[in-house]
């Protein structure tokens, strides 16, 4: 039996003749893989999904198209709250000092964003970064993307808690309220297909080396030099606990070493005598000018 490559698969348009298969193959177009007997006519392949998971693409198409509309709320919320100061500022009708204050007063202490953007949302992060494409992560592998959308959701719904602890409107308190909650029903879905994928750990495809998968190094000390609290993450039947590890893992002396060929030490050795300290000197340098000392 033979996997038929997507390029392979047989092509067809008006008038032109459907192919035959010479052998039995498999065919893999994003559905169970089908068994096609010996000279079997076959449908052309119109798409090719292999790898897609219908479940988990409707998954992020759904929770995509439902955070969107969770900007177009949050760019609302903020143009409410500017909407008489972008008034003011637009047509001047306040001395300095007041329109400062009445920026100010509802808890917008970022007047330099509303000077900028004319009391609208800003298309910037929760940190006043402008939005770019280095926000997109993703590494292509399921059981690691989906582990980094459940942290994005964590982190999301802590932003939202404190929003709500820094406002006293009670609209606000609400929508903000409404938008925390999503945040852990969306952390639930990613968490539930994440835990679709049996098994999801360790993420890809090849395992750790079995010497190294269970071993914890105890690479400092608790306060003041004693010994660190342990727990689950360090022992117990899973685990082996090195005490005292040695500066190399695998036994060496923990050195970076490489093997250079003989026109590679000669030019090494001129460089490495270039550039050699003389360690009797001590001259005066511009550091010893600038701090006033005597030449």
């Amino acid at each position: 039996m033979h996997h038929l490559p997507c390029s392979h698969l047989p092509q067809s348009s008006f008038g032109r003749p459907r192919r035959h298969l010479p052998e039995s193959v498999t065919l893999r177009t994003g559905c169970p893989p089908k068994r096609v007997p010996r000279d079997h006519t076959v449908a052309p392949a119109t798409r090719c999904n292999i790898g897609e998971h219908p479940g988990r693409k409707d998954l992020l198409f759904d929770i995509a198209t439902e955070e969107l509309s969770h900007l177009e709320i949050i760019g609302s919320i903020v143009a409410m709250l500017n909407k008489g100061a972008k008034g003011q500022l637009a047509e001047a009708v306040e001395s300095e000092a007041e329109l400062y204050r009445s920026i100010t007063s509802g808890g917008n202490d970022s007047h330099t964003t509303a000077l900028l953007y004319g009391g609208g949302p800003a298309l910037t992060n929760s940190a006043g970064v402008p939005w770019t494409s280095a926000y997109i992560d993703t590494i292509g592998e399921p059981t690691a993307d989906l582990r980094s959308n459940i942290a994005a959701e964590a982190r999301a719904k802590i932003v939202y808690e404190r929003l709500i602890n820094v406002t006293d409107d009670a609209g606000i308190k609400e929508t903000l309220g409404f938008l925390m909650t999503r945040e852990i029903a969306h952390q639930k879905s990613f968490e539930k297909a994440l835990h679709s994928i049996q098994p999801n750990f360790p993420q890809g495809k090849l395992p750790g080396v079995p010497e190294f998968t269970s071993v914890y190094y105890n690479m400092s000390k608790g306060e003041n030099g004693a010994d660190a609290t342990r727990g689950p993450w360090d022992e117990g039947p899973d685990w082996t606990f090195v005490e005292d590890p040695q500066p190399a893992v695998d036994g060496g002396d923990g050195l970076a070493t490489v093997g250079v060929s003989a026109a590679d030490v000669k030019v090494l050795q001129a460089m490495a005598s270039r550039t050699a300290s003389d360690t009797s000197l001590d001259p005066t340098t511009g550091a010893d000018l600038g701090a006033g000392v005597a030449v």
